[in-house]
């Protein structure tokens, strides 16, 4: 039972960010039907402007929740930034162009970020601190689960709560979801359908870098190519429990997460990717929106 457990929880911890990336790419999705390929890469940015501020503050004499606060911090409007400026370079001039245009502008971004970075950084395995904070009362339950997995879980949710509260309640949450809904009646009905998609990009890179932030300091090294297999697992996530769902997004991280860690401990490491993606296969054979996606309906 205890080793269920310590797998339960590694899953869960890993399916927590998977689904904080996910978030991203289905937001973007619900509010343009484009899928955002350059998305892991700002979470690749933003865990290296965390180690970079982290580095700069721990020189200057900071240290402890001060240093993870201010790096989690400089790494979201970091990160933001980018994702705001790759929407209006990358993707609003192709709004109106055919849908593979918009496609093959993603995939260019993405690797335009990656290269950019491994010229600006290196190749190599970087080592990140670990910044989360320790927790003495878990120390019995170290075996079960550690002071970095708690913090990562707890933050996620907080992250998920505040998330819903933004888009239900808001007035760019009501803005958001009428632009998702109809974005020529939103217009009409005087959104600025411009600023929503601005800021849809700006909420999703932010979430990204957060979860660059968490995984990098639990895993201790980062690299240029780490965005890659990430953003691939997030949206592979996000397919799974239906693009365009924010609940689907969350649902599907952590049931990738727990997929990927209950068949590392009682099968193989080497198969995880293999019974993620088989369960990817399987749900959409049955339900080909994803579990909580909508099949459009056409109207005649």
């Amino acid at each position: 039972m205890e080793y269920f457990l310590e797998l339960f929880v590694g899953g869960l911890t890993r399916g927590s960010i998977y689904a904080l990336i996910a978030l991203g790419y289905t937001m973007v999705y619900g509010i343009i039907e484009l899928i955002n390929f350059a998305h892991g890469e700002i979470y690749m940015i933003g865990a290296f402007t965390a180690l970079i501020v982290a580095s700069v503050l721990t020189l200057s004499g900071f240290s402890g929740v001060s240093v993870l606060v201010l790096a989690a911090v400089f790494a979201v409007v970091y990160a933001s930034a980018y994702g705001f400026t790759v929407e209006k370079i990358a993707y609003k001039p192709l709004r109106q162009a055919p849908r593979l245009s918009p496609l093959i502008s993603a995939i260019g971004m993405s690797i335009f970020l990656q290269n950019y970075v491994l010229l600006a950084q290196t190749s190599d395995f970087l080592p990140f601190p670990n910044l989360l904070p320790q927790f003495d009362f878990l120390a019995p339950h170290a075996a079960v689960i550690g002071s970095t997995e708690l913090f990562i879980i707890a933050t996620t949710a907080v992250v998920m709560v505040l998330l819903t509260v933004l888009i239900k309640f808001t007035r760019m949450g009501k803005a958001m979801r009428a632009t998702a809904q109809d974005r020529t009646m939103a217009m009409l009905t005087g959104v600025n359908v411009n600023r929503v998609i601005s800021n849809t990009f700006i909420l999703g890179s932010a979430l990204a870098a957060l979860g660059g932030v968490l995984i990098a300091s639990h895993i201790g090294r980062i690299n240029f190519y780490i965005g890659f297999l990430a953003g691939i697992k997030a949206f592979t996530a996000a397919v799974l429990g239906g693009i365009g769902s924010i609940p689907g997004a969350v649902l599907g991280g952590l049931l990738l997460g727990w997929t990927e860690s209950f068949a590392t401990g009682y099968v193989s490491s080497d198969y995880e990717d293999v019974f993620a993606f088989l369960l990817l296969v399987l749900v959409l054979i049955f339900r080909p929106a994803g579990l909580l996606g909508r099949t459009p309906t056409g109207k005649v």
